[in-house]
């Protein structure tokens, strides 16, 4: 399944550790929004571990969007090409 995740981290440790996380399943896309590709169990271990780095009591927050196929063929990218590898996580 496809996936887009969009994270807020307030801790640059913790921001780091989610970072790499999501480095490890998929493709930065944007700042704080990656896209991976899992499979039913990927998706289970990949939460699991992004739990572990987040403070909720901080106003962390991770959101998770499941791409449709048909949503696939509807994704649009406007301005600036897509972030090489460089990123902002400090």
């Amino acid at each position: 399944m496809r996936l887009a995740i969009a994270y807020d981290v307030s801790e640059d440790a913790n921001r780091r550790q989610v970072y790499r996380t999501l480095q490890k399943y998929g493709a930065w896309k944007q700042y704080s929004v990656f896209e991976l590709e899992v499979n039913k169990t990927e998706r289970v271990e990949l939460e699991d571990e992004l739990e572990k780095h987040i403070d909720p009591d901080d106003g962390d927050r991770i959101r998770i969007y499941r791409l449709c196929e048909s949503c696939l063929d509807d994704i649009s990218n406007l301005g600036a090409d897509q972030p090489d590898e460089q990123s902002n996580v400090l």
